[in-house]
C-alpha cells in the first residue's frame, strides 16, 4: 500500500496515455488506467501488466461530466488508498474546415479538453493537498497552439486553454500545498494516427528540426522528469523535436 499509485487519463486504448502508464508501470507505480468507451482495450491492457505483477484497475468516466470524475476519483482512492501522479491524456481531435464548424462542436472540444481537464486535475489535486507528500499533475497541451494549422480550429481553441489552466492550479493547489505540482507538456508528432502513409510519416518527420517522430516514449520520459524534479511547477514543455519555432521552409532562408 506504500507504492505510489498513478492515474492516466485516456489511457485505455493504445496510444500516448497507454504508452505513459506502462512506463510508470516499469517504474513502480501502480497504475489506475482510465477509459471512456474503449473498455475491452482497457482490460486487456489491465490484465497484460498484471501477469507482469503490476497493481493495476480500470475506471470508466465521462471526464466532462463533473459527477463523473468524482465517482471515478473516489473509486480510484478507496482502491488505492493514495494518488502521486496524475497525467491528463484524454482529448477529442477532428478534421473540420472553418466554415462547417459549429457552436456545439467548439463546446463539445471545450468540454472534454479543458473541462475534462480541469475537473480531472481539481479533483485529483483536492486528494493530494491531504498527502503530506502532495503529488504531481502533468497535463497535455499541444505544440501547434502557437503555431496552428488549417482545419482544426476548435481543438486548437480549446488546447490553447490548457497552459493557462495549468497555471492557474499550479497557484491554487501549491497554495494549499506546496507539495503539489502542476505542469503541462506540449507533444508534436510523437505517435501518428493509424493509417499514416510511409509519405505522409516521412513529411511529419521532416517537419521537426531533428528529423525524427513516432517516438511516444519520449513524452512518457517527460512525465517522469516532472515528476521527480521538485522544483518545476506551472510549467509548460514542448516535446515536438523542434517543430513549435521551426518549419522546413527556414532551412531555405537567407541571413539577413
Amino acid at each position: 500500500m506504500t507504492d505510489p499509485v498513478a492515474l492516466i487519463t485516456g489511457s485505455g486504448r493504445k496510444r500516448v496515455g497507454n504508452i505513459i502508464a506502462r512506463h510508470l508501470a516499469a517504474q513502480g507505480y501502480r497504475i489506475a488506467m482510465h477509459y471512456h468507451s474503449s473498455e475491452d482495450a482497457a482490460r486487456e491492457s489491465r490484465d497484460e501488466l498484471r501477469e507482469t505483477g503490476v497493481d493495476c484497475e480500470v475506471f470508466q468516466a465521462d471526464v466532462a461530466d463533473e459527477s463523473e470524475v468524482a465517482r471515478m476519483m473516489n473509486n480510484v482512492v478507496d482502491r488505492f488508498q493514495r494518488l502521486d501522479v496524475v497525467v491528463t491524456t484524454s482529448s477529442i481531435w477532428s478534421t473540420t474546415p472553418l466554415k462547417d464548424i459549429t457552436a456545439d462542436d467548439l463546446r463539445r472540444n471545450f468540454d472534454v479538453n479543458v473541462m475534462g481537464t480541469f475537473l480531472v486535475a481539481r479533483a485529483a489535486g483536492n486528494v493530494m493537498i491531504s498527502q503530506p507528500d502532495g503529488g504531481s499533475i502533468v497535463t497535455i497541451g499541444d505544440w501547434a497552439i502557437e503555431r496552428p494549422y488549417l482545419h482544426h480550429a476548435p481543438y486548437f481553441i480549446s488546447k490553447g486553454s490548457v497552459p493557462t489552466l495549468t497555471r492557474v492550479l499550479a497557484l491554487e493547489l501549491g497554495h494549499r500545498n506546496p507539495r503539489v505540482r502542476v505542469n503541462c507538456i506540449h507533444p508534436g508528432p510523437v505517435m501518428y494516427p493509424p493509417g499514416t502513409s510511409d509519405e505522409e510519416k516521412q513529411t511529419l518527420k521532416e517537419s521537426t528540426l531533428v528529423k525524427d517522430g513516432d517516438c511516444p516514449e519520449t513524452v512518457a520520459h517527460a512525465v517522469q522528469f516532472l515528476i521527480d524534479n521538485k522544483f518545476i511547477t506551472g510549467a509548460s514543455v514542448p516535446i515536438d523535436g523542434g517543430r513549435h519555432m521551426y518549419t522546413p521552409s527556414d532551412a531555405n532562408r537567407k541571413s539577413i
